[in-house]
């Protein structure tokens, strides 16, 4: 009676039994076991998946290949595949040049106070001699 054992068969599984032991062989044998029917799973669904468009395409419908997502907001994604209209692009701008205009102008006004300042403070300790007073704090970063 014929099982599909051939010579060539019979003779790598007496191979594998000398290089892998009879303890390792089993457990070997489960993992090859796995992959085959994984692969073989793998294989099925493909083909399910090709015959399933071929068959769309003959109705002439077409199935969606992946389901609609959406980047999450404020993201780069969705500002650059759905940007913001035109007008709150503009209220924005202004409002960041607004908001830069009066630093500014605040930036202006403490210098002109404090070169009102200085020539009395120089006078009073000297010349070239600067002062705690005179001399504006270091701004530190606040930690994020």
């Amino acid at each position: 009676m014929n099982f599909g054992f051939s010579g060539e068969m019979i003779f790598l599984f007496l191979l594998a039994l000398i290089l892998f032991g009879p303890k390792k062989l089993p457990e070997i044998g489960r993992t090859i076991g796995r992959f085959m029917n994984e692969f073989r799973r793998a294989s099925n669904e493909f083909r399910s998946q090709i015959e399933s468009e071929i068959n769309a395409s003959d109705f002439g419908i077409k199935p969606p290949l992946l389901p609609p997502g959406q980047a999450p907001l404020g993201s780069l994604a969705s500002r650059i595949f759905n940007p913001p209209p035109a007008e709150q692009i503009r209220t924005a701008e202004k409002q960041a040049a607004e908001t830069r205009a009066t630093e500014s102008q605040s930036a202006s006004v403490a210098e002109v106070q404090h070169a009102a300042v200085a020539p009395e403070n120089a006078s009073a300790a000297g010349p070239l001699t600067p002062t705690r007073e005179s001399s504006p704090a270091p701004k530190v970063a606040p930690d994020a």
